[in-house]
């Protein structure tokens, strides 16, 4: 799941990477008993392309996205810890196709809840593309990129957390990577169980609008793949993060 991947910094990001993805999409095609273990592989690699426009403005149940651009935001270092880890938080995912709603796990990842909350406070989210949809080996959904091409952060980084026995069931809001200790502003959301492995921190679970999940998994990838941008051209309106 990628999210500011070794090839993206602020300096700009390398000519390799994309070459990559390339070679693990095309055996992603052509050998179906290594589809799970690429599509992994993908999870941790970063883009240098825009993602594809969509093929459709629209899907069922989604609507013109809200006026507005990302802010773009950067910060050198992580932000310091505001929230209370023995509180319960909630997350609003206002998109164009439905609000998610998600209950935010402080007692096992207070870092990861942390930097969600502070993005979320600071609008960061907003306007931003959700700008991959998989629907082959993990089905997941993944946002937070303001670039919307899989390469784009806040400009820090953090530790994982929450990894011992960690599992990926439908409705499970966790953090995209490129690798140990990596996280930044992009994650995804689970809407059918996933077999993928304990690397990404699980820091949430959705309570409501997992139907809104399912029904943008419907509409399919934009260019026919499994895995590429929602054909429903899925924006997040708005994204408020608050204690309850």
């Amino acid at each position: 799941m990628n999210t500011e991947p070794h090839a993206q910094t602020v300096d700009g990001d390398t000519a390799r990477q994309p070459r990559r993805i390339r070679l693990e999409r095309k055996a992603l095609r052509r050998v179906g008993l290594l589809g799970l273990t690429i599509a992994v592989a993908l999870l941790v690699t970063g883009r240098a392309q825009a993602a594809p426009a969509p093929r459709f403005e629209t899907a069922p149940g989604c609507n013109t996205a809200a006026s507005g651009q990302p802010n773009g935001l950067k910060w050198q270092s992580e932000p310091g810890m505001t929230i209370d880890q023995n509180a319960a938080y909630t997350a609003d995912l206002a998109t164009n196709c439905g609000t998610v709603t998600v209950a935010l796990d402080a007692a096992r990842a207070p870092h990861t809840v942390n930097s969600f909350v502070f993005l979320a406070q600071q609008q960061y989210f907003d306007h931003t593309t959700c700008h991959r949809l998989t629907t082959q080996g993990i089905f997941v959904l993944q946002c937070g990129d303001p670039t919307a091409t899989g390469t784009g952060g806040p400009g820090y980084k953090f530790t994982d957390e929450n990894l011992a026995g960690a599992t990926y069931p439908a409705g499970t809001l966790a953090m995209a990577n490129s690798g140990p200790n990596t996280n930044g502003s992009q994650f995804f959301l689970v809407y059918k169980d996933s077999q993928l492995p304990p690397n990404y921190t699980p820091f949430g679970k959705v309570t409501g609008g997992l139907d809104v999940l399912q029904n943008i998994a419907a509409a399919g990838v934009a260019d026919g793949s499994g895995d590429g941008a929602p054909a429903a051209g899925v924006t997040l309106d708005t994204v408020s993060a608050n204690r309850n």
